[in-house]
Formats: C-alpha cells, structure tokens, sequence
C-alpha cells in the first residue's frame, strides 16, 4: 500500500506537483481554505515524492512563495473587505469569538502574534485577514511571517522527505521498513499536535 501511494504521488511530474503544493499553501492562507484543508497535509504528500536536492529545494521555496502570496492576499483582503468578509457566511461559519480571540491576540502581541500564528490551528488562517483590518503594515506583517513561513516549510518538507526517501531505500532489504516510515511520520505529527498545544495554551491568556 505504502509502495502504491508514494508511487502514485512520485508519478506526478516534479514541475506540477511543486506547482500544486505552492498553490494549495496560496489558497491555505487566503482564502481560508486552511479551515478545510490543512496545509500540513498537502505539504507532506508532495514532500514524500522528492527524490533529489533540487526537488527538495524547489519545494521549499514554492511552499514558502506560496504561503507568502497567500498572507498577502489575505492582508489585501482584510483591509479592503475585512468586515464584508467577516459578515459573510464563511465568515459566520468561522465564528465571532474567534475573529475576536485573534483581533485581541494581535493587539496584545503584536508581530511575535503573527509569528506563533503560523504554528497555531485556525488562527494562522484566520490571522492575516485580521492584520488587513488592523492598523500593523504590510512591511512588518511580512517582516514576522517570513521567518515563520521558512521555518514551517524547512521543517515539513524535510521530515516527510527524510522519512520516504529512508523507507525507499530500506523497502528492498528490511520488511519493516514501512513501519519506519509511518512511524516517523506519526512521531512527527504527534510532535507537531504537542507543540500545538503548548503554544495554544500558553498563548491563550493573551486571546482572551
């Protein structure tokens, strides 16, 4: 099964699968599509095809592009449309004790907020539209989400890359390599939802 999947992901020519990931992290932090498709995942998948250095580097870089011009997008539209978007349906769907945990955690935080955003579920979604409605500027809404984006985008891309490319080349000689490889994964995730944790509620007290 594993073989299946990494195949079929791997098929993908690199060109269009790079290019998809960058698009599907541009969607992610603009539109909030975030709320229904993670980033996370769509970052893993592609990552567990690459199979050289340039690959690699060509993911990263396009992950990284695509979640910038995404919280672009996003401040564009919080400042031009922030109060229709947020009367809206999805907008509603969202909530308003949401919209107004990430207003007050931006006020009370500042840039650090848009930095810890990215690591946090829901509000690295919800965040740069409610910068665009906010009085921060653009220079330095980039000036805090660029690092966060690269360190997101190193740290992702290079677990799940790491983690296939081991099972590939132990697949041949070890039968268990297929538990290597979702083990890695599945550390890695558990990880990522204990980190989340942690910096949501130490974050918390600043929301509400």
């Amino acid at each position: 099964m594993l073989n299946w999947i990494l195949g079929t992901v791997s098929s993908v020519d690199p060109v269009l699968r790079t290019t998809l990931a960058g698009l599907g992290m541009l969607l992610e932090t603009s539109v909030l599509v975030g709320l229904v498709v993670p980033g996370d995942t769509i970052v893993i998948v592609a990552s567990t095809a690459v199979a050289t250095p340039t690959e690699y580097v060509a993911l990263v870089s396009a992950v990284v592009v695509g979640a910038l011009a995404g919280e672009s997008i996003g401040f564009a539209l919080g400042r031009h449309f922030g109060p229709y978007i947020r009367r809206s349906r999805l907008g509603t769907r969202i909530g308003e004790a949401n919209w107004q945990r990430a207003e007050t955690y931006l006020e009370r935080r500042g840039g650090l907020a848009v930095f810890i955003s990215r690591f946090l579920p829901v509000l690295h979604s919800v965040i740069p539209i409610t910068v665009g409605m906010s009085s921060m500027r653009y220079r330095t809404f980039m000036a805090w989400t660029v690092p966060a984006c690269v360190l997101w985008s190193l740290a992702y891309v290079s677990v799940a890359s790491a983690a296939a490319g081991g099972y590939r080349e132990l697949s041949t000689e070890l039968h268990l390599a297929g538990y290597f490889f979702v083990g890695a994964i599945a550390v890695f995730m558990l990880a990522v939802v204990l980190l989340k944790k942690w910096l949501h509620r130490r974050e918390s007290r600043h929301m509400d």
